[in-house]
């Protein structure tokens, strides 16, 4: 919840007070309204919800205590703050009891109506958050060719669809196997640029050996090749130094020109710590700065754990669809030791694992002894602890 979403009351028969009030908080960006008495605000809360509710406990119409409950009664979610004259501690602890957020004490300076305010949104924004988050955990388990229900996920899902119709260059960080590739395919296809081309370069295999010019005009092709589409660029820390800066060259050119929208989306994935990378110059920061508008971390599955009985389930469709075989599931046991294994080789590794059951001709049910022996070994020293 912003500032500028939030509506505020104040409530207190002191006119004085109620303008000093209305005034501060109008000049910092708050929505708020004053009223002179407990019954029309009353007839407000009724009529409309405020996000924060402060009110004098003692007035001559209807005292804040009643106020308050009436508060919780119409308006549970609204928080309410009861602001208290000098002796009048034991009813603002009272009120604490009746549900009131906070107690503020008369005389009061005005910047500490900002922090009460300010710490009352942050809560309720983070808790809208957590229930946004924890609907999509349930709602979404896949996102094009990505699985996972784990929040690491949903958090890239997220990204993605932020930025699908934007050309914001990407840079994708995560260990082999973590499924950075994946991603950037998932990017180009939920884009406006899926109908043109997506262009994929091994950055460690095209430019291995080659020198500064050389290195320039590879980069120019490449930039040429996917056209309007997307060029992905993986492992861009093992470019070399000439090319990163020629490729960072050309970058500042393009955004320079007045047309700086034309070209591809370039999506850059590396195995290393960017942050390790740019300290010890592996990583140019020029050619940084310019991939990184947007960054993406994929997790390790050592890190997703939640997320492997749905990978199971993914990988055992496909190739039950490949091989014409029905391998229904995996046994309990074997599950426990894929659970507790640390899967150093991340997706991939899961992936193969399956893929070699089917190899081996399991039926029906992947059993313990279906699993490679580093995995069982694993599985055994776990279940001894």
């Amino acid at each position: 919840m912003s500032t500028s979403d939030a509506e505020i009351l104040f409530v207190d028969d002191d006119r004085t007070i109620l303008e000093l009030v209305r005034e501060y908080l109008s000049e910092i960006g708050y929505r708020v309204e004053v009223v002179d008495n407990g019954m029309q605000a009353l007839e407000r809360i009724k009529a409309q919800p405020y996000a924060i509710v402060f009110t004098d406990i003692k007035m001559p119409d209807i005292d804040g205590l009643d106020l308050l409950s009436a508060i919780k009664e119409y308006r549970p979610e609204t928080e309410v703050i009861i602001v208290t004259g000098h002796g009048s501690m034991e009813s603002a602890i009272k009120a604490m009891k009746f549900g009131s957020y906070d107690y503020l004490q008369k005389p009061f300076k005005l910047n500490v109506l900002k922090i009460i305010i300010d710490r009352i949104l942050d809560a309720k924004k983070l808790k809208q958050e957590k229930i946004v988050l924890k609907t999509r955990v349930k709602e979404r388990h896949r996102y094009e060719g990505l699985v996972g229900i784990s929040l690491k996920m949903q958090e890239i899902y997220d990204i993605v669809d932020r930025i699908r119709r934007t050309g914001a260059n990407v840079l994708i960080e995560g260990e082999s196997g973590t499924g950075k590739e994946l991603t950037a395919h998932m990017i180009h296809r939920t884009s406006d640029r899926n109908p043109k081309p997506f262009v994929a370069v091994s950055c460690k295999s095209l430019f291995r050996g080659a020198a500064a010019e050389a290195s320039a005009e590879r980069v120019h092709e490449m930039l040429q090749g996917a056209a309007e589409g997307s060029l992905f660029l993986d492992d861009i820390c093992e470019l070399p130094e000439s090319a990163q800066a020629a490729l960072a060259e050309l970058l500042r050119e393009r955004h320079a020109d007045a047309a700086s929208g034309a070209g591809p989306r370039l999506i850059a994935s590396t195995n290393r710590v960017v942050k390790e990378a740019l300290a010890k110059g592996i990583l140019d920061k020029g050619l940084h700065a310019c991939l990184s508008e947007v960054f993406i971390q994929m997790p390790p599955l050592r890190d997703r754990k939640e997320d492997i009985c749905l990978l199971i389930n993914h990988f055992l469709d496909q190739f039950n669809a490949k091989s014409g075989k029905k391998v229904l599931a995996v046994a309990p046991e074997a599950m426990d030791y894929l659970l507790s294994y640390n899967w150093p080789g991340n997706v991939i590794q899961l992936e193969n694992v399956i893929e070699r059951a089917f190899a081996l001709g399991v039926e029906l049910v992947i059993q313990i002894d279906d699993l490679p022996a580093e995995i069982k070994t694993a599985g055994e020293i776990a279940r001894m602890h």
